[in-house]
């Protein structure tokens, strides 16, 4: 396991850059995590997602697939497109601090 600075804080992540322990992010890290994959601001509409990933995550366990975070924090596929360009799923975990989802390469 490496770790890695954000925020003037250490953390662990693992061999891709996911947080070992998903309780060490805040939201200061994650505009430092945005930046590292291509996302220059964060708006409210990503705040809104990244929010949705963190608390699903606490509920159940695991991050949420694209299809959930459409139909049950009302963003739809093709706005998580625009938000989190080229990859949503791994990049909105990745900024939202939570495990890569399950089927990401």
């Amino acid at each position: 396991m490496a770790t890695e600075t954000l925020a003037g804080t250490e953390v662990q992540v693992d061999d891709e850059g996911f947080f070992v322990d998903p309780t060490a992010w805040t939201e200061d890290m994650a505009k430092e995590l945005a930046s590292h994959v291509g996302v220059d601001e964060l708006t409210e509409d990503h705040w809104t997602v990244i929010k949705f990933c963190r608390s699903d995550f606490d509920a159940k366990g695991e991050s949420p697939t694209l299809r959930r975070v459409s139909t049950e924090a009302g963003v739809p596929t093709k706005q998580l497109f625009q938000l989190f360009p080229k990859k949503p799923a791994k990049k909105m975990s990745y900024v939202a601090g939570v495990p890569k989802p399950k089927g990401c390469v």
